[in-house]
């Protein structure tokens, strides 16, 4: 509810992969009579959109990431707090075009780890398995004896980067027998069968850190702290030129500039880098500057 989540973002203000909360105020114009509202700052595409882009082909390695970092720093930061997410899925995963990261958003089911105030949490489709069974048991009005921790968070990121790789929805996936007696097969299967990623990234990096956060045991599950030291996190994926168009930004593209010979030859790149990057400031901030050695984006600012 209003006072729940507004007490989550002011306890969480701060962190730059989180939503800023600026105010709050009260509609008096509300059919149903005055309203309090939440005043947060103004983010642009989700990840379900991003999704829907990809027209069933997923996204790129440097898509997912750079959504599974900002999100795992999301959550480091707010499970050291204390709190729990609760309905972490693509459509409260969202693009801050003037930061250039993504935040998570929607704190309404949010709750301190140890005191879950709340019996129905997470999305069908990104359910934890302790969480749906303490859904199931609250049906019947029965208590779970088992709480859910920050671990029910884990396992959404992990179907939610599973989604972004492969491209599919995944609910009816992971609602299947097949999944609760074998997700470790489901998953090998998935990343095998693509054919789009090319041979030479090593994405079972990806695959390992996702299966990391599908343990069926949440004693098992990786930690958000733990998660950030992957080795997928090491490798230095560029953007391509789709990725850089998709997501909003107030960005200055530049073609051709760079010649065959400028990429080839670190020094000279590396000038160049510097020089555009002193042009640009005259003009107010660089967030990040981007010159891709490589894919359709080579050579490309």
């Amino acid at each position: 509810g209003f006072r729940k989540e507004r007490a989550a973002l002011e306890q969480l203000r701060g962190h730059r992969n989180i939503v800023t909360l600026y105010g709050v105020f009260t509609n008096h114009y509300s059919a149903n009579g005055p309203s309090r509202c939440l005043l947060l700052e103004l983010l642009d595409i989700s990840v379900s959109e991003l999704l829907l882009h990809s027209s069933n082909q997923g996204c790129s390695m440097w898509m997912i990431q750079h959504c599974a970092r900002d999100v795992l720093e999301a959550l480091a930061f707010l499970h050291h707090k204390g709190y729990v997410h609760a309905d972490l899925k693509p459509r409260n995963i969202l693009w801050s075009a003037e930061e250039e990261c993504f935040k998570l958003i929607d704190f309404g089911l949010s709750f301190k780890e140890g005191n879950q105030d709340v019996k129905y949490i997470q999305t069908d489709g990104y359910r934890a398995p302790e969480a749906e069974l303490q859904n199931c048991l609250a049906q019947a009005g029965l208590q779970s004896e088992t709480e859910c921790t920050s671990a029910v968070d884990l396992w959404s990121l992990g179907i939610v980067l599973l989604e972004m790789f492969s491209g599919m929805k995944l609910k009816h996936t992971v609602q299947s027998q097949e999944w609760k007696t074998n997700s470790s097969a489901i998953i090998d299967r998935i990343f095998a069968s693509e054919g789009v990623v090319n041979s030479a990234i090593p994405a079972y990096h990806l695959r390992d850190l996702i299966k990391s956060m599908l343990h069926c045991d949440q004693g098992k599950r990786a930690s958000a702290e733990k998660a950030l030291c992957s080795p997928f996190f090491s490798i230095p994926f560029a953007p391509h030129i789709e990725d850089l168009v998709m997501l909003p930004t107030p960005v200055l593209r530049l073609l051709n500039v760079l010649s065959d010979a400028s990429l080839q030859c670190e020094e000279e790149y590396e000038d160049i880098l510097e020089d555009i990057r002193e042009e640009c400031q005259k003009y107010g901030p660089v967030v990040s500057l981007l010159i891709p050695k490589e894919n359709p984006g080579k050579g490309q600012v």
